[in-house]
């Protein structure tokens, strides 16, 4: 079954916060005020996916001028190996190139190699190790991706 994307809506927080801390562990998975404060970022971007009417994921993400960010990308479990994942990937990429964005950062644990294989597969490079990044122990990738040029209509 194929997800349907939609942008994210006031009354998705609860089960956006439930995905996150099923999708992740403690400490790691953010807090109700966390994850409220990213998505009420003047330059946030969320998008839901859902698969007959439940919530299966979502993806938000951050821009900054020319810089975007993913902070983060949930998928429950059941709908992972779906294509969940990489049709929220790609929605949130087309946003950001359209707001301008060259270039898409991201932080994956070090020892999550199912993340870094799907990020790898969509096109981003390891630029650098971040130490103790989780919790002050669990070392994170720094991954980049650079966007390619939207072609104006013309």
């Amino acid at each position: 079954m194929r997800a349907s994307l939609r942008p994210y809506q006031l009354h998705d927080f609860e089960a956006l916060y439930r995905i996150d801390h099923v999708c992740y562990p403690r400490g790691i998975a953010y807090s109700r005020r966390m994850l409220r404060s990213f998505l009420a970022q003047p330059h946030a971007d969320c998008v839901v996916a859902e698969i007959g009417g439940t919530m299966a994921g979502f993806i938000l993400t951050e821009a900054e001028w020319m810089l975007g960010h993913i902070i983060t990308i949930d998928v429950l479990e059941k709908f992972r190996r779906t294509r969940v994942g990489s049709a929220l990937l790609h929605a949130a990429e087309e946003h950001l190139a359209a707001s301008g964005v060259r270039e898409v950062e991201l932080e994956t644990a070090t020892s999550n190699h199912a993340a870094i294989a799907f990020w790898q597969k969509h096109g981003y490079r390891t630029r650098g190790v971040y130490k103790g990044y989780y919790l002050g122990r669990v070392d994170a990738l720094a991954m980049l991706k650079t966007l390619a040029l939207r072609k104006e209509a013309g």
